[in-house]
């Protein structure tokens, strides 16, 4: 464990100190225009030393409150009480952000502001963690409680927007997907095995005046037995990570199991706690355990799919997949450990070892989509897929993706369908010759799919444009490429139902 302080949730203080951040401007943009885009940038691949240049000799409270809370550097109590008038030192130090040392304040954990774009807009919250690797200049301490990283950005992108009554985010860290599903639920419950964490987490909150958010301490889903929501999202501890000694165990990424069974149980458990209809999302890693099975196979992606009874929905899609030794290198970086420290190869070696020992060739990384059928006797969506193309409004993309699925499993193929706005054709010619050898559909959005069609189908989408039915349109290309309509729409239905699922086209 750390000697790093518990935040004390406080609201009247969270209050002072959320009104003299306001009056600082303290955002993202401000900021990033007092030190500059370059310096920004460096920021983000842990570089304090650029925005110290272009902060020299600025005593402006802007300035001062940046490198304090955003650098984690000590700044002059003087300076401090007058960049923050209603908190002061005294404040921070209260609410377990920072300690007075002597004339100077020394940060005990960094304050970040942190943008997000939803439905509803673009908004920025002001979010508070435990100092990072460079403010510490060291590994990480194993309760260390980290801020907004990719994974909490990369689950915030895949949540679907829907309204929901309940939700639930499991394991909640420092709180940034509690207030993001605040926006759009009646009610939340915020759950961690980590009280350090969730004493930040309930800070943020504060901080930012979410009031509808409830934080429960507890492992999985012991602190809600018995209760069912309508939206449940986790960024679970899924880093597997050698269960011996002298391999840390950091809490907010390791979930003290052996292999991938956190994520085996998450997804096993999740859904009895679902409503009808009822969503689960998450993070998660998983194991290929096949020997010498290549890469390219889906032994990991069967594994997955076996946890999950088949009455459920399921939609896995696999972002990435490492081999034991680049998985054991990116994890003990993300602790702090180079391969300049003596610790590395130890680490490095207890991590292979532990992969060895369950035959592992390859882990997987990506998002898991569970939901409880929303009534009895309805169809279950199976799709497990990888995707390696650039993404985008990918929850926009899942919740469009379940209702074409269950628009066509209740009523089949709409009578009239659009194309997409963001899909483009293109054509592949050979030197000389007028007929396309490839015709290809692109997605703009979404999951960016690109999707190879003969001409019949592309013609298909083409006159998709509202003005003829569906029957019309075939009938039309039957006549047209002198073929029964009969053959013609046997061919042709499960491909445009597939374009519907994929988002290409739409009733």
């Amino acid at each position: 464990m750390s000697d790093a302080s518990t935040p004390t949730p406080e609201p009247l203080l969270c209050a002072a100190l959320a009104a003299d951040l306001d009056a600082a401007d303290f955002r993202s943009e401000p900021l990033r225009r007092l030190w500059g885009e370059e310096q920004d940038d460096a920021l983000a691949r842990g570089m304090h030393e650029p925005i110290l240049r272009a902060l020299a000799g600025d005593d402006g409270a802007l300035a001062t409150i940046g490198r304090l809370l955003v650098l984690g550097i000590r700044q002059p109590l003087s300076a401090v009480d007058a960049a923050l008038p209603r908190c002061g030192a005294a404040g921070l130090v209260a609410l377990g952000l920072a300690a007075i040392d002597g004339a100077a304040v020394a940060p005990t954990a960094l304050l970040r502001p942190q943008s997000f774009v939803d439905v509803d807009g673009i908004g920025e919250w002001w979010i508070a963690s435990d100092l990072d690797e460079a403010a510490l200049d060291g590994p990480l301490p194993a309760d260390h409680v980290l801020g907004v990283g990719g994974a909490s950005r990369t689950l915030a992108e895949i949540v679907m927007p829907v309204e929901v009554e309940r939700a639930l985010d499991l394991g909640t860290g420092c709180g940034i997907q509690a207030l993001l599903v605040s926006r759009h639920a009646g009610a939340v419950v915020a759950t961690d095995i980590s009280a350090r964490a969730l004493a930040y987490a309930e800070l943020n909150a504060l901080l930012n005046g979410v009031t509808n958010i409830e934080f429960r301490l507890g492992s999985m889903f012991e602190p809600v037995a018995g209760e069912a929501f309508d939206l449940i999202v986790s960024n679970p501890p899924f880093v597997i990570t050698p269960r011996v000694e002298g391999v840390p165990e950091y809490e907010y990424r390791d979930g003290g199991l052996v292999g991938d069974a956190l994520v085996e149980q998450f997804v096993r458990t999740a859904p009895d706690y679902l409503t009808p209809g009822g969503a689960a999302q998450l993070l998660g890693n998983w194991e290929s355990r096949a020997g010498q099975a290549r890469l390219s196979d889906r032994v990991g992606l069967d594994r997955l799919a076996s946890w999950v009874p088949a009455d459920l929905d399921l939609w896995v899609i696999q972002r990435e997949e490492l081999s034991p030794l680049g998985y054991a290198e990116l994890w003990i970086r993300d602790g702090g450990t180079t391969p300049r420290d003596a610790a590395f190869t130890p680490l490095l070696t207890a991590w292979l070892d532990d992969f060895d020992a369950r035959g592992v060739s390859a882990i997987g990384f990506g998002y898991i989509l569970l939901r409880r059928p929303p009534e009895a006797g309805h169809a279950p969506l199976r799709r497990i897929e990888r995707m390696l193309q650039p993404v985008s409004n990918v929850g926009g993309a899942l919740r469009q993706g379940l209702a074409a699925w269950d628009l066509l499993a209740a009523d089949g193929l709409p009578d009239i369908l659009y194309t997409a706005s963001d899909v483009t054709e293109a054509r592949h010619l050979l030197p000389g010759n007028d007929d396309p050898s490839v015709i290809e559909l692109r997605q703009g959005g979404g999951f960016g799919r690109t999707i190879s069609v003969d001409t019949a189908l592309a013609a298909f989408v083409g006159a998709c444009d509202g003005e003829l039915t569906v029957v019309q349109i075939v009938s039309a290309l039957a006549d047209i490429f002198e073929v029964p309509l009969a053959d013609l729409w046997a061919d042709l239905e499960p491909r445009i139902r597939q374009l519907v699922l994929d988002g290409l086209l739409y009733g």
